[in-house]
């Protein structure tokens, strides 16, 4: 096992995995601002984060211009602690297509308005719109947020002073609005979260994305994750939500529980049906590339007599 990146080889049969990281929460200390993305999010799509207008391409059938730039607003729920407030993850919130189409309904002329443009798209909980005058800001994406005070978290001005005051502006009137909404009524009488505020983030372009050299050897991408769907229709290649292990060679995944998936993939390399299996993981927000071949599946031990053990996945993660 090795962790040096060999460049691949046509002749090569590579399955690569990808596990997901946490950002290095320290890496922003110096300058008191919060690292930029999740470390999975900048190897997929480059340091910019042109994540808005992926998520765009993954969700609609629009064609997108390449040199617009769009931003992602989320409606979300805000939970009060006793002296700050943390951003819920969305797959916590259960926010229906009536319920998001009736809450956009009510903030649309407010947004439409500040943001100088018409909404591109709605989906069931994220909504695209063509940045104008708040395309200078440095926002996060909610997978990065989520579950942490949002007070180190909201969106800053960069270039342009005064942006995210104007943004803190609209994001309060969505919030008085939402208040009384009775579509926040009906959630709370059902016992889920209300929709107490609106989340902006992903602000780019599409030809801000710098994708890694590994997926232009790629014939095929695996995971549910909504980013893979735009990043496959950006790059003209196939997507699907589950692995096909009849169809690894030659294929990237990105997936949420790797290691359910471990011992088919072992298998396949053990039975020829591989060369090699590439794992990337983010270890303190660094990527790390680990190559696997046959040879490197079991512990190593003196013990040449004992019958060889094998390497589970987390002996191959924590290595």
């Amino acid at each position: 096992m090795t962790a040096n990146l060999r460049p691949q080889s046509s002749a090569l049969r590579r399955f690569t995995l990808m596990v997901s990281g946490e950002d290095a929460i320290d890496a922003g200390l110096e300058q008191n601002v919060p690292p930029s993305g999740l470390p999975q999010e900048r190897f997929l799509l480059g340091d910019r984060l042109p994540i808005a207008p992926v998520l765009l391409l993954g969700q609609s059938d629009l064609a997108v211009n390449p040199n617009e730039t769009i931003v992602c607003l989320q409606p979300v729920h805000l939970h009060a602690t006793r002296d700050h407030l943390i951003l819920m993850a969305q797959s916590e919130i259960d926010l229906t297509k009536d319920e998001s189409a009736r809450l956009l309904n009510v903030v649309l002329p407010f947004i439409e308005e500040d943001f100088g443009s018409k909404i591109l798209f709605q989906g069931q909980r994220d909504w695209f719109i063509p940045a104008g005058p708040f395309a200078s800001l440095a926002t996060h994406s909610i997978d990065q947020a989520h579950g942490r005070n949002i007070d180190w978290w909201m969106p800053r001005d960069t270039s342009e002073l005064g942006v995210a005051k104007l943004w803190r502006k609209l994001q309060n009137e969505i919030q008085m609005l939402w208040h009384i909404d009775p579509v926040n009524a009906e959630r709370e009488q059902r016992g889920y979260p209300s929709m107490n505020s609106l989340w902006i983030s992903g602000i780019g372009k599409l030809t801000d994305i710098q994708t890694p050299q590994l997926l232009k050897n790629v014939t095929q991408l695996y995971g549910d994750h909504p980013l893979l769907a735009g990043l496959a229709k950006y790059l003209g290649i196939p997507q699907q939500n589950e692995i096909d292990f009849s169809n690894l060679q030659n294929t990237f995944a990105w997936i949420d529980r790797p290691e359910n998936t471990w011992d088919k993939l072992r298998e396949s390399l053990l039975n020829n049906k591989l060369d090699e299996i590439e794992i990337i993981d983010f270890p303190k927000g660094q990527v790390r590339h680990q190559i696997l071949t046959a040879k490197d599946l079991n512990k190593k031990s003196w013990a040449f007599w004992k019958k060889p053990e094998p390497l589970t996945w987390q002996e191959i993660i924590s290595a």
